[in-house]
């Protein structure tokens, strides 16, 4: 007899080398694969203290997410990772450029280490640009320099350098600091994945980037874009807003498994709670056209091998018994139990609230915006000397996306100020909250946003200063003054009422409240934001990328408007 400690019968079991299911029996020692059998082929030789008969249904390997942001959800380590347990998720490779802007360093340390008995295991990724374009276009809290590359190389749950999102600068600028960390780890660690961002990359630049040796990218393109990426070899990330019917068909119609793993990126709270998270994209997939088969290997295996991880993304000997129940509907991607290493960590027919525990960050970690109140006084847009009316730059919002482009609007001057209330157009204002010298940029916003009243967040694309839009500066100031009080969070404000609001206390982007809460507080945000005229297919993360100056055209910091393309500020002003 061979003893071991778990053994699932009656499975129809994924094996990831030939993409098929077969019916088998499955042995878990020691936290590890010991064996797989085929039918019941030797299930008598094993004795175990646990069994459990899987009814006929699909076991699958535990997904693997090689790309996501952690704060993206609004929620701290240990309940997000609790909730990602339900969803079938077992890894994930956490890229933590969003609390590196605000406490850098101490910031990564403190994310990795905010869960000590988590469900799932967080790895990460070394964020490659805080801040994301340079001093004289954004102010942040904290910076990732090469100092703190090398000792962040020490850790052993590091898993690759994280998104080169400053694109211009790696083709046209050798010695900025992406080139510096690409240069420096294709000498010192040469086998670590570099991961790619680079949208509307195409022809000769697209070349040039990989040639780098940055060889994956996650962003949002056309098909023909989409084209360029697989033909010259690069790893294809896949995330909610690229999966289209034609991407879909392009990858089964050309067997593009093997290049192509599903990952989440940003998952807002409420989201993750209405629909899941990766096994929400793996049934989205199989809903496009995908074959059952491939979704799984594009959910688990895939990114597995992308990450140099080869103990897991598999069900076999040797390998992590980490490892998804599926529902009989397997197509629906909906996890009865999940095991990580052996244990088990969630069961469906017993359901458990995800975990809260306040007090996981550094005590100055809840202290993160450093500002003074803030009134009316603060909307006042001057105008030049002498102008009765003013062409100003304008980001141009599409419900379709969360690029955005640059539009020109007349407004009116009166008594030296513009006069922008009434005039259809939303007042965008950025207030410097690091305490590194306090500085405003002040924009406008037309197109699909919110038509009235207003909303203040400190989560704001990744400088994370806060933000203020709205067509009302008393609105505008209730919001934001609610926000500063709060310790940072969202708020929406109508009317000289605070119509929804959620607290983000760990440096202002995070709550430690169960998932639950979180989700519901977010999807009160989303809501109010419809309400006041936002059209957004996603209106927080349309709000909250109007202030990410690496996403095209026009975004705004601090430091004012930027040009994305150009990587300058630019006047508010038009001339002429």
């Amino acid at each position: 007899m061979y003893p071991v400690d778990l053994i699932l019968e009656n499975a129809r079991i994924y094996n990831s080398y030939f993409q098929r299911f077969f019916h088998g029996y499955l042995a878990v020692l020691e936290g590890r694969i010991f064996h797989v059998g085929l039918g019941e082929e030797g299930l008598e030789e094993f004795s175990a203290p646990a069994r459990f008969d899987c009814g006929g249904r699909y076991l699958i390997p535990g997904l693997v997410d090689v790309h996501m942001h952690i704060e993206s959800s609004m929620a701290a380590p240990l309940p997000f990772t609790d909730y990602l347990a339900r969803c079938g998720v077992t890894t994930i490779v956490s890229e933590p450029h969003e609390i590196a802007n605000v406490f850098g360093l101490e910031g990564i340390r403190a994310i990795l280490d905010a869960a000590p008995d988590s469900a799932v295991e967080v790895l990460c990724g070394i964020p490659s640009s805080v801040p994301s374009t340079s001093a004289a276009l954004e102010t942040t809290g904290g910076e990732i320099g090469l100092e703190e590359l090398k000792e962040l190389l020490q850790d052993p749950r590091i898993a690759c350098l994280g998104e080169v999102m400053n694109t211009r600068g790696v083709l046209s600028e050798p010695a900025c600091k992406p080139n510096v960390f690409t240069r420096y780890l294709r000498d010192r660690a040469p086998a670590l994945p570099l991961e790619g961002h680079c949208p509307r990359l195409k022809g000769v630049d697209l070349s040039r980037y990989l040639f780098t040796g940055i060889d994956s990218d996650h962003t949002e393109h056309d098909l023909e874009e989409v084209k360029h990426r697989y033909f010259k070899g690069m790893f294809f990330e896949l995330q909610q807003k690229m999966m289209l019917p034609e991407v879909v068909a392009f990858i089964v119609q050309n067997r593009l498994y093997g290049q192509t793993a599903f990952v989440t990126d940003d998952t807002m709270a409420d989201a993750l709670v209405d629909r899941g998270h990766l096994n929400a994209l793996a049934r989205e997939a199989v809903r496009q056209g995908m074959p059952l088969e491939q979704a799984v290997y594009c959910a688990s295996y895939t990114g597995a091998r992308r990450m140099r991880l080869y103990d897991r993304g598999a069900l076999a000997p040797g390998r992590l018994a980490d490892m998804v129940l599926l529902s009989e509907r397997a197509e629906d991607f909906l996890p009865q139990r999940t095991y990580k290493a052996g244990r088990l960590v969630w069961d469906a027919a017993a359901p458990a609230p995800t975990r809260s525990r306040a007090g996981m960050f550094p005590p100055h970690f809840y202290r993160s915006v450093q500002l003074s109140p803030i009134g009316e006084e603060a909307f006042r847009v001057p105008a030049p000397q002498g102008a009765q009316r003013v062409t100003v730059r304008a980001m141009g919002v599409s419900r379709l996306r969360t690029q955005t482009t640059e539009e020109h609007l007349s407004l009116p001057v009166r008594g030296g100020l513009v006069d922008w209330q009434g005039s259809g157009a939303a007042l965008v204002c950025v207030f410097e909250r690091h305490g590194r010298g306090g500085g405003v940029g002040r924009g406008f916003a037309c197109g699909d946003l919110l038509q009235r009243g207003a909303v203040a967040t400190t989560y704001a694309h990744d400088h994370h200063n806060l933000m203020a839009v709205g067509h009302s500066a008393a609105d505008m100031a209730l919001a934001a003054e609610r926000v500063r009080q709060l310790g940072g969070g969202m708020a929406v404000a109508e009317g000289g009422e605070i119509l929804a609001e959620i607290p983000l206390p760990v440096a202002g982007l995070m709550s430690e409240e169960p998932m639950e809460v979180i989700g519901s507080q977010l999807r009160e945000v989303q809501l109010a934001l419809r309400r006041l005229g936002y059209r957004h297919y996603e209106p927080v993360m349309s709000l909250c990328t109007l202030s990410l100056p690496v996403s095209p055209a026009l975004k705004i910091t601090d430091k004012g408007l930027v040009d994305v393309a150009k990587g300058a500020v630019v006047p508010l002003f038009c001339e002429g």
